[in-house]
């Protein structure tokens, strides 16, 4: 049984190691896509922002669409409900917080806005209720119909995301080539309290941040800063790929994968979402994203599952052995060398991680220099909680997203089973 254990530790040490090279090919990644030149590719664009409820610091997050340095785009909000929560703040930040500016036919046209940088053309429509899809893939299908007869872009961000001035520019510059699929950046939670939960979820998250990079291959898109062209879009029949679908990003990446065309990683295009989040929050949205990985991406999620386990099991075998066996035999040290290893391994990828963010979220230095701590010890405990989420997939496919209860079927049937819960 002790072999077992031999191999196993090996096996774990040998893809720390793994890991810790990636995180240099991360940061080098970053410093390399840093230093080109911008691009002057800057096609009319749609940016489509759907809603639901109201996130925090929503109105600084739609402030930042408005105001990104991109010479002609349009804004589109969409939402299921004219009485959202959110068309109030949406309405805030169009009428730049002008309490006594009319709503006329805010609802039925598009609008030219003059608000903070640019005078953009917004519209906010509302999309029927989900009948078979997320609501979140009917508002997106819908949105897409209203755009701008002019786009040759469609980019695709989260209302919980807040997008640097030069998101648009970065994300559009490589669909230049119109070999390329799509585009896509990915979030970085920063939590405005530091609570234990919510750095919890920043470092379960940022594992999967390190995911993306140069092998357009094995890239992946991300729902909540994702782009590509109209005409890429349409050739693809993106639309009606999405229907009956939970996942818009897991859709487009399966499209892009039959159609074999490359997914770019645009390291600028990283958003921060500034939110905290309690432990029923943080374990919700881990498990709702694992889930959603079972069902559409199998064979990542077994990864997942077997990644974890083997990384908890190990590592709490080394420790028992280290500190209880009553020798200092071969064991102990092999042991206690396997924990030391896997830790120096983990942290350098964690720092090598996050000096790469830090490069691209320059406006939150002094938040993500808080990180340091929790981003370099805090990975002993995602393995753990990646156990938990991909075993909660294993049982039960139905989850809660923006107060709509779901069961997924399969790739293309998901069912409703609740309604704002």
């Amino acid at each position: 049984m002790i072999f077992v254990f031999y191999f196993f530790a090996a096996l774990l040490v040998f893809l720390s190691f793994k890991s810790f090279r990636g995180g240099i090919a991360y940061l080098k990644f970053f410093r390399d896509e840093l230093a080109k030149p911008p691009s002057d590719f800057t096609p009319f664009a749609t940016i489509i922002a759907p809603c639901r409820g109201v996130d925090d610091g929503m109105r600084e997050n739609f402030q930042a669409l408005l105001d990104q340095d991109y010479p002609d785009f349009e804004v589109i909000f969409v939402v299921d409900d004219p009485a959202d929560s959110a068309v109030s703040v949406i309405d805030d930040v169009l009428n730049c917080g002008d309490a006594e500016m009319q709503r006329k036919d805010f609802f039925s046209s598009a609008s030219q806005r003059l608000c903070g940088k640019n005078s953009v053309r917004t519209n906010l429509v509302v999309a029927d209720k989900a009948e078979n899809s997320s609501q979140k893939v009917a508002n997106l299908r819908e949105a897409v119909l209203h755009a701008d007869e002019r786009s040759r872009v469609f980019a695709f961000v989260d209302s919980d995301t807040r997008p640097s001035e030069g998101w648009l520019r970065t994300l559009v510059a490589p669909l230049e080539n119109g070999r390329v699929g799509a585009t896509t950046g990915y979030r970085w939670f920063i939590s405005r309290n530091s609570t234990f939960a919510s750095e919890m979820r920043s470092a379960w998250n940022a594992s999967i941040a390190s995911a993306l990079g140069p092998n357009v291959q094995s890239n992946f898109c991300w729902g909540g800063s994702m782009a590509m062209r109209r005409d890429v879009f349409e050739r693809v029949d993106m639309r009606e790929k999405w229907h009956g679908t939970l996942s818009d990003d897991f859709a487009v990446t399966r499209t892009m994968n039959e159609a074999k065309l490359p997914i770019v990683f645009v390291p600028q295009a990283l958003t921060a979402s500034v939110e905290d989040c309690t432990w029923r929050e943080m374990l919700e949205f881990t498990t709702r994203q694992m889930k959603i990985t079972r069902v559409y991406a199998p064979k990542l999620w077994l990864l997942s599952f077997f990644g974890s386990g083997l990384f908890s099991l190990v590592m709490i075998i080394a420790f028992l052995i280290a500190i209880f066996a009553r020798t200092n035999g071969f064991t102990v040290w092999f042991s206690i060398a396997t924990i030391l290893m896997v830790a120096v391994f983990s942290t350098g990828k964690s720092w090598l991680r996050l000096r790469a963010v830090q490069l691209v979220l320059i406006q939150y230095s002094a938040e993500l220099r808080r990180q340091f701590w929790t981003q370099n010890t805090l990975w002993t405990l995602s393995p753990a909680l990646f156990f938990y989420n991909a075993f909660a997939a294993l049982i039960s496919r139905r989850m809660t997203w923006r107060g709509t209860r779901y069961e997924l079927k399969s790739r293309g049937e998901t069912v409703i089973i609740a309604d704002k819960i």
